[in-house]
Protein backbone atom coordinates (compact mmCIF):
# COMPACT_ATOMS: atom_id res chain seq x y z
CA UNK A 1 0.00 0.00 0.00
CA UNK A 2 1.33 3.75 -0.68
CA UNK A 3 1.04 6.48 1.66
CA UNK A 4 -0.87 8.93 0.96
CA UNK A 5 1.12 12.53 0.09
CA UNK A 6 0.76 15.28 1.95
CA UNK A 7 0.10 18.27 0.41
CA UNK A 8 -0.44 21.24 3.19
CA UNK A 9 1.85 23.30 1.52
CA UNK A 10 1.24 23.28 -1.79
CA UNK A 11 -2.46 23.45 -0.56
CA UNK A 12 -2.16 26.82 1.31
CA UNK A 13 -0.76 28.43 -1.99
CA UNK A 14 -3.42 27.51 -3.52
CA UNK A 15 -6.05 29.07 -1.19
CA UNK A 16 -3.53 32.07 -1.12
CA UNK A 17 -3.97 32.76 -4.79
CA UNK A 18 -7.88 31.22 -4.85
CA UNK A 19 -8.64 35.00 -2.71
CA UNK A 20 -8.00 36.70 -5.79
CA UNK A 21 -9.08 34.26 -8.61
CA UNK A 22 -12.04 32.08 -7.28
CA UNK A 23 -12.26 28.99 -9.16
CA UNK A 24 -10.62 30.36 -12.11
CA UNK A 25 -8.58 27.07 -13.37
CA UNK A 26 -5.19 27.99 -13.70
CA UNK A 27 -3.08 26.69 -16.57
CA UNK A 28 -0.43 24.66 -14.55
CA UNK A 29 2.85 23.38 -16.34
CA UNK A 30 4.36 20.73 -13.63
CA UNK A 31 7.88 18.81 -13.69
CA UNK A 32 7.52 15.30 -15.05
CA UNK A 33 11.07 14.55 -13.38
CA UNK A 34 11.73 15.55 -9.96
CA UNK A 35 15.00 17.82 -9.42
CA UNK A 36 16.32 15.41 -6.43
CA UNK A 37 15.58 12.40 -9.48
CA UNK A 38 17.83 14.15 -11.88
CA UNK A 39 15.11 16.08 -13.51
CA UNK A 40 16.19 19.65 -15.30
CA UNK A 41 13.57 21.61 -13.32
CA UNK A 42 13.93 22.26 -9.83
CA UNK A 43 10.09 23.82 -9.23
CA UNK A 44 7.62 21.23 -8.91
CA UNK A 45 5.33 23.00 -10.64
CA UNK A 46 4.31 26.92 -11.88
CA UNK A 47 0.59 28.03 -12.27
CA UNK A 48 -0.40 30.69 -14.33
CA UNK A 49 -3.73 32.77 -13.86
CA UNK A 50 -5.17 35.29 -15.83
CA UNK A 51 -5.51 39.11 -15.02
CA UNK A 52 -7.83 42.22 -16.15
CA UNK A 53 -6.95 44.71 -13.88
CA UNK A 54 -4.74 47.33 -13.95
CA UNK A 55 -3.71 45.39 -17.58
CA UNK A 56 -4.63 42.26 -18.92
CA UNK A 57 -1.66 40.16 -17.76
CA UNK A 58 -0.52 37.15 -17.16
CA UNK A 59 0.32 35.95 -13.50
CA UNK A 60 2.71 32.98 -12.38
CA UNK A 61 2.95 31.71 -9.44
CA UNK A 62 5.91 28.90 -8.60
CA UNK A 63 5.53 25.69 -6.57
CA UNK A 64 8.98 25.04 -5.21
CA UNK A 65 11.00 27.57 -3.59
CA UNK A 66 8.76 26.69 0.05
CA UNK A 67 8.23 23.00 1.47
CA UNK A 68 4.71 21.97 -0.50
CA UNK A 69 4.49 18.10 1.20
CA UNK A 70 5.88 17.26 4.72
CA UNK A 71 7.92 19.68 6.48
CA UNK A 72 11.67 18.70 6.23
CA UNK A 73 13.72 21.23 7.03
CA UNK A 74 14.19 22.44 11.25
CA UNK A 75 13.14 25.79 10.84
CA UNK A 76 10.13 25.68 12.06
CA UNK A 77 9.83 29.54 11.12
CA UNK A 78 10.04 29.72 6.98
CA UNK A 79 8.84 26.77 4.98
CA UNK A 80 11.67 25.95 2.67
CA UNK A 81 13.46 28.84 0.95
CA UNK A 82 10.84 31.05 3.15
CA UNK A 83 9.16 32.31 -0.34
CA UNK A 84 8.03 31.73 -3.99
CA UNK A 85 7.96 33.82 -6.98
CA UNK A 86 5.45 35.27 -8.70
CA UNK A 87 5.79 37.45 -12.16
CA UNK A 88 3.54 39.36 -13.99
CA UNK A 89 3.76 39.82 -17.91
CA UNK A 90 1.47 41.88 -20.15
CA UNK A 91 -1.25 39.88 -22.03
CA UNK A 92 -1.79 40.40 -25.18
CA UNK A 93 -5.13 40.38 -26.71
CA UNK A 94 -5.00 37.35 -28.66
CA UNK A 95 -2.76 35.55 -26.34
CA UNK A 96 -4.09 31.85 -25.30
CA UNK A 97 -1.18 30.70 -23.71
CA UNK A 98 1.49 32.19 -21.20
CA UNK A 99 4.92 32.65 -23.14
CA UNK A 100 7.24 29.95 -22.33
CA UNK A 101 10.28 32.24 -21.55
CA UNK A 102 8.89 33.38 -18.59
CA UNK A 103 8.22 29.53 -17.26
CA UNK A 104 12.06 29.24 -18.48
CA UNK A 105 13.36 32.31 -16.37
CA UNK A 106 11.25 31.00 -13.35
CA UNK A 107 12.87 27.67 -13.19
CA UNK A 108 16.34 29.77 -13.85
CA UNK A 109 15.43 31.56 -11.10
CA UNK A 110 15.51 28.03 -9.49
CA UNK A 111 18.57 26.83 -10.47
CA UNK A 112 20.41 29.77 -9.35
CA UNK A 113 18.93 29.70 -5.66
CA UNK A 114 18.69 25.34 -5.17
CA UNK A 115 22.49 25.72 -6.34
CA UNK A 116 24.21 29.14 -4.67
CA UNK A 117 21.65 28.83 -1.82
CA UNK A 118 21.17 32.72 -2.09
CA UNK A 119 17.68 33.56 -1.35
CA UNK A 120 15.76 37.00 -3.44
CA UNK A 121 14.03 39.26 -0.21
CA UNK A 122 11.99 42.56 -1.35
CA UNK A 123 14.66 45.22 -2.36
CA UNK A 124 16.89 42.47 -4.09
CA UNK A 125 18.01 42.98 -7.31
CA UNK A 126 19.68 40.81 -10.15
CA UNK A 127 21.68 41.47 -13.23
CA UNK A 128 21.06 39.70 -16.21
CA UNK A 129 23.36 40.78 -18.36
CA UNK A 130 21.75 40.57 -21.63
CA UNK A 131 17.45 41.02 -22.64
CA UNK A 132 15.64 38.72 -20.11
CA UNK A 133 13.82 37.46 -22.78
CA UNK A 134 16.93 36.02 -25.14
CA UNK A 135 16.67 37.22 -28.63
CA UNK A 136 14.15 39.85 -28.14
CA UNK A 137 14.52 43.13 -28.66
CA UNK A 138 14.00 44.70 -25.20
CA UNK A 139 15.51 47.13 -22.72
CA UNK A 140 14.88 44.80 -20.03
CA UNK A 141 18.21 43.39 -18.99
CA UNK A 142 17.84 42.61 -14.95
CA UNK A 143 15.50 42.10 -12.30
CA UNK A 144 13.95 43.27 -9.42
CA UNK A 145 12.33 41.81 -6.35
CA UNK A 146 9.14 43.25 -4.77
CA UNK A 147 6.17 42.09 -2.37
CA UNK A 148 2.91 40.62 -4.90
CA UNK A 149 0.60 43.53 -5.01
CA UNK A 150 -1.74 41.00 -4.07
CA UNK A 151 -0.58 37.93 -2.21
CA UNK A 152 0.02 38.67 1.42
CA UNK A 153 2.83 36.36 2.86
CA UNK A 154 0.67 33.36 4.48
CA UNK A 155 1.56 30.77 7.49
CA UNK A 156 1.97 27.16 6.28
CA UNK A 157 1.63 24.30 8.73
CA UNK A 158 5.17 24.12 7.20
CA UNK A 159 6.24 27.65 8.49
CA UNK A 160 5.49 30.97 6.51
CA UNK A 161 5.96 31.85 2.93
CA UNK A 162 6.39 35.22 1.30
CA UNK A 163 5.45 35.82 -2.48
CA UNK A 164 7.88 38.29 -4.31
CA UNK A 165 7.19 39.20 -7.55
CA UNK A 166 9.53 39.29 -10.15
CA UNK A 167 9.61 42.97 -12.11
CA UNK A 168 12.00 43.09 -15.97
CA UNK A 169 13.91 46.34 -15.02
CA UNK A 170 16.61 48.57 -17.59
CA UNK A 171 20.20 49.14 -16.81
CA UNK A 172 19.88 52.42 -16.17
CA UNK A 173 17.03 51.67 -13.74
CA UNK A 174 18.99 48.63 -12.09
CA UNK A 175 21.75 51.26 -11.58
CA UNK A 176 19.08 53.71 -9.69
CA UNK A 177 18.18 51.02 -7.54
CA UNK A 178 21.44 50.35 -6.75
CA UNK A 179 22.85 53.81 -5.95
CA UNK A 180 19.66 55.02 -3.66
CA UNK A 181 16.99 51.64 -3.30
CA UNK A 182 15.27 49.08 -5.51
CA UNK A 183 11.96 49.92 -3.47
CA UNK A 184 12.29 53.55 -3.48
CA UNK A 185 12.90 53.07 -7.48
CA UNK A 186 10.01 50.92 -8.32
CA UNK A 187 7.48 53.05 -5.65
CA UNK A 188 8.10 56.04 -7.83
CA UNK A 189 7.92 54.40 -11.10
CA UNK A 190 4.74 52.47 -10.19
CA UNK A 191 2.01 54.86 -12.15
CA UNK A 192 3.85 53.67 -15.35
CA UNK A 193 3.77 50.35 -14.33
CA UNK A 194 0.90 49.70 -12.17
CA UNK A 195 1.02 46.31 -10.31
CA UNK A 196 4.69 46.32 -11.23
CA UNK A 197 3.43 44.25 -14.24
CA UNK A 198 6.08 43.57 -17.05
CA UNK A 199 6.46 44.76 -20.24
CA UNK A 200 9.09 44.04 -22.65
CA UNK A 201 8.61 47.04 -25.11
CA UNK A 202 8.44 49.32 -22.63
CA UNK A 203 11.42 51.61 -22.16
CA UNK A 204 13.23 53.29 -18.82
CA UNK A 205 11.19 54.75 -16.23
CA UNK A 206 14.06 57.10 -15.85
CA UNK A 207 12.87 59.25 -18.83
CA UNK A 208 9.63 60.23 -16.77
CA UNK A 209 10.61 63.62 -15.32
CA UNK A 210 9.13 62.89 -11.54
CA UNK A 211 10.66 59.38 -11.38
CA UNK A 212 14.38 60.70 -12.31
CA UNK A 213 13.37 63.63 -9.70
CA UNK A 214 12.52 61.02 -7.16
CA UNK A 215 15.72 59.00 -7.79
CA UNK A 216 17.87 61.72 -7.35
CA UNK A 217 16.25 63.53 -4.70
CA UNK A 218 16.85 60.20 -2.21
CA UNK A 219 20.05 59.57 -4.00
CA UNK A 220 21.56 62.80 -2.34
CA UNK A 221 19.48 62.54 1.03
CA UNK A 222 19.72 58.85 1.67
CA UNK A 223 22.85 57.21 -0.34
CA UNK A 224 22.52 54.11 -1.17
CA UNK A 225 20.94 50.93 0.64
CA UNK A 226 23.27 48.56 -1.34
CA UNK A 227 25.49 47.67 1.62
CA UNK A 228 26.95 44.42 -0.39
CA UNK A 229 27.44 43.26 -3.59
CA UNK A 230 28.34 40.09 -5.29
CA UNK A 231 31.09 41.24 -7.86
CA UNK A 232 32.07 38.66 -10.93
CA UNK A 233 35.65 40.00 -11.22
CA UNK A 234 37.29 40.78 -7.52
CA UNK A 235 41.08 39.71 -6.74
CA UNK A 236 44.14 41.40 -4.52
CA UNK A 237 47.70 41.14 -4.60
CA UNK A 238 48.81 41.57 -1.12
CA UNK A 239 53.03 42.95 -3.53
CA UNK A 240 56.20 41.83 -2.66
CA UNK A 241 58.76 43.30 -0.35
CA UNK A 242 61.96 44.20 -1.81
CA UNK A 243 65.19 45.28 -0.23
CA UNK A 244 64.64 49.41 -0.69
CA UNK A 245 60.84 49.25 -0.94
CA UNK A 246 57.85 47.21 -1.27
CA UNK A 247 55.72 46.63 -4.50
CA UNK A 248 51.77 48.21 -3.77
CA UNK A 249 48.58 45.65 -3.14
CA UNK A 250 46.77 45.53 -5.89
CA UNK A 251 42.79 45.51 -6.32
CA UNK A 252 41.90 44.03 -9.42
CA UNK A 253 37.69 45.11 -10.50
CA UNK A 254 36.53 43.86 -13.72
CA UNK A 255 35.38 47.53 -16.03
CA UNK A 256 31.77 46.45 -16.00
CA UNK A 257 30.71 47.07 -12.41
CA UNK A 258 34.06 49.29 -11.73
CA UNK A 259 31.91 52.37 -12.91
CA UNK A 260 28.77 51.47 -10.13
CA UNK A 261 30.84 50.31 -7.25
CA UNK A 262 32.39 54.10 -7.90
CA UNK A 263 29.39 55.54 -7.40
CA UNK A 264 28.23 53.16 -4.23
CA UNK A 265 31.48 54.72 -2.71
CA UNK A 266 30.29 57.70 -3.02
CA UNK A 267 26.66 56.60 -1.84
CA UNK A 268 27.66 54.94 0.93
CA UNK A 269 30.92 55.91 2.61
CA UNK A 270 30.37 59.62 1.94
CA UNK A 271 26.96 58.85 4.18
CA UNK A 272 29.45 56.95 6.92
CA UNK A 273 28.15 53.62 5.92
CA UNK A 274 30.45 50.60 4.94
CA UNK A 275 30.18 49.18 1.33
CA UNK A 276 31.40 45.37 1.10
CA UNK A 277 32.36 43.42 -2.07
CA UNK A 278 32.05 39.88 -2.55
CA UNK A 279 34.01 37.65 -5.08
CA UNK A 280 35.21 33.82 -5.23
CA UNK A 281 36.81 33.63 -2.23
CA UNK A 282 37.48 37.46 -1.20
CA UNK A 283 35.56 40.11 0.01
CA UNK A 284 36.52 43.89 0.05
CA UNK A 285 34.97 46.07 2.33
CA UNK A 286 34.96 49.82 2.49
CA UNK A 287 34.95 51.39 5.53
CA UNK A 288 34.77 55.71 5.40
CA UNK A 289 37.43 56.86 8.18
CA UNK A 290 39.83 60.19 8.91
CA UNK A 291 42.97 58.23 7.74
CA UNK A 292 42.85 56.27 4.49
CA UNK A 293 44.39 52.71 4.81
CA UNK A 294 44.58 49.03 4.88
CA UNK A 295 44.15 45.87 6.58
CA UNK A 296 44.21 42.20 4.91
CA UNK A 297 43.59 38.66 5.85
CA UNK A 298 43.10 35.59 4.24
CA UNK A 299 39.37 36.37 3.22
CA UNK A 300 39.13 40.17 3.97
CA UNK A 301 40.05 42.98 3.14
CA UNK A 302 39.46 45.64 4.75
CA UNK A 303 40.46 49.42 3.03
CA UNK A 304 39.13 52.55 4.85
CA UNK A 305 39.12 56.00 2.75
CA UNK A 306 39.21 59.82 4.07
CA UNK A 307 36.62 62.16 1.61
CA UNK A 308 39.58 62.54 -0.76
CA UNK A 309 40.37 58.94 -1.44
CA UNK A 310 36.67 58.50 -1.96
CA UNK A 311 36.06 60.94 -4.55
CA UNK A 312 39.62 60.36 -6.48
CA UNK A 313 38.88 56.42 -6.47
CA UNK A 314 34.96 56.86 -7.79
CA UNK A 315 36.28 59.56 -10.19
CA UNK A 316 38.70 56.92 -11.32
CA UNK A 317 36.57 53.88 -11.06
CA UNK A 318 35.18 53.86 -15.55
CA UNK A 319 34.66 50.83 -17.48
CA UNK A 320 37.84 51.28 -18.79
CA UNK A 321 40.82 48.85 -18.56
CA UNK A 322 43.97 51.03 -16.69
CA UNK A 323 45.54 51.21 -13.15
CA UNK A 324 45.70 54.10 -10.89
CA UNK A 325 47.12 54.51 -7.68
CA UNK A 326 44.76 55.20 -4.22
CA UNK A 327 46.29 57.20 -1.60
CA UNK A 328 47.50 55.29 1.05
CA UNK A 329 50.48 55.58 2.83
CA UNK A 330 50.92 51.19 2.50
CA UNK A 331 50.71 51.83 -1.34
CA UNK A 332 47.62 50.87 -3.28
CA UNK A 333 46.77 50.59 -6.73
CA UNK A 334 43.36 49.56 -8.70
CA UNK A 335 43.75 47.86 -11.47
CA UNK A 336 40.46 47.98 -13.68
CA UNK A 337 40.68 44.25 -16.07
CA UNK A 338 38.51 44.03 -19.27
CA UNK A 339 35.48 41.86 -19.32
CA UNK A 340 33.79 39.70 -21.57
CA UNK A 341 30.04 38.43 -21.88
CA UNK A 342 29.59 35.14 -22.97
CA UNK A 343 25.88 33.81 -24.32
CA UNK A 344 25.27 29.76 -23.01
CA UNK A 345 27.00 28.42 -25.63
CA UNK A 346 30.51 30.28 -24.61
CA UNK A 347 30.59 32.95 -27.32
CA UNK A 348 31.83 36.68 -26.30
CA UNK A 349 28.98 38.79 -26.98
CA UNK A 350 29.79 42.11 -24.99
CA UNK A 351 33.16 43.21 -23.96
CA UNK A 352 33.72 45.99 -21.20
CA UNK A 353 37.64 47.95 -21.58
Amino acid sequence: MSEEVMTTGWDAIDQAVKTIYGEQEPKHYGTLISYALGGSDPLDGISVYKADKPVAHWHFVTYGFSELYEKETDNSEESGYGFELTCRLVRQEDEEEPPAWALNLLQNMGRYVFTSGNVFQAGDYLDANGPICLGVDTELTALAFVEDPELEAIDTPNGRVEFLQMVGITHDELEAMQTWNTLGVLAAGLPQIPFYVTDLERGSLLTDKSVAEAVYNGTEKEGSNTGFLFVDQLDWDAGKKGWLRKSPSVLTIGAKQAEIIGKLLRGRLLKGKELTLSGAGIRVRFAPGDQSGFEQSDDLICITLNEEAVGEMSRKLLPKQGEFEVPVKEGLSVHIAKTTITDQEGNIVKTFG
